[in-house]
């Protein structure tokens, strides 16, 4: 009797068949991921900072514009171009641009200009006296340390036709002749008030005799105190601030 065999176990189809290689080679692996560095801020400059800021109120014309330029490079050049200058473009100019060009040579302190300036402004037909120009003009001239101007300025001043009172600009005037110890000039100054029919108020007199006094002007500061008991009685108001006086 036959004996039965045990049937043979299937090998697996590996064991059989090689592997097939893949036809393409595998894909390196991929770079390690850079070291963390430090963050960085950025920030942007703001250019606005660098710029001057804008007067309020103040527009100049072109022709105001040009008007300056042509007279700064001119007063470089001689006598004879800056006259040119002054006949052949600021002489052409309007009222307002006129003024405009003053105002802005005071803001250049170009005071050699400015004056040569005014002196031809006074000269037009439609011209009349602003005691907050003088003070203006004073206030620039005397912080440039051409007191010689000054002086110049306010001789212009003292014989300017029908100038208006204001009380607000004379009071910029005598602050600034104390300011800068021209204890003449403040006190012509305060006569030539009164002689236009401008009264002082406190502040004129706080201005004089607290400037005078600190100057060692006790004579002259004397003969105001005098006169402010005149007109005010008690002379406490030459304590107070100046917004306390405007405030009263």
């Amino acid at each position: 009797m036959n004996a039965v065999q045990t049937p043979t176990p299937l090998r697996s189809l590996s064991s059989v068949l090689p592997l097939s290689r893949p036809s393409h080679r595998p894909r390196p692996p991929p770079p390690p991921p850079p070291p963390p560095t430090k963050a960085m801020r950025v920030s942007m400059r703001d250019r606005s900072k660098n710029r001057k800021p804008l007067q309020r109120g103040r527009s100049l014309s072109i022709e105001a514009i040009q008007a300056v330029q042509a007279l700064k490079r001119a007063s470089g050049k001689g006598p004879r171009s800056l006259e040119l200058a002054r006949r052949s473009t600021f002489g052409r100019l309007l009222k307002r641009d006129m003024v405009e060009v003053l105002r802005e040579l005071l803001r250049q302190s170009r005071c050699d200009l400015a004056l040569k300036v005014f002196e031809d402004i006074r000269k037009e037909y439609w011209y009349k006296a602003q005691v907050l120009l003088y003070a203006e003009m004073f206030s620039v001239f005397a912080g440039n340390g051409l007191f010689e101007d000054v002086k110049l300025l306010y001789l212009y001043l003292r014989t300017e036709d029908n100038i208006e009172p204001h009380l607000e600009g004379f009071n910029s005037v005598l602050r600034t002749f104390i300011s800068f110890s021209l204890v003449e000039l403040a006190a012509d100054c305060y006569y030539f008030m009164k002689e236009i029919g401008c009264e002082p108020d406190r502040s004129s007199f706080r201005i004089l005799i607290n400037g005078l006094e600190s100057m060692g002007e006790q004579v002259a500061s004397a003969k105001l105190r005098e006169e402010a008991q005149k007109y005010y009685g008690d002379l406490e108001f030459l304590q107070e601030t100046e917004e306390m006086i405007c405030q009263s």
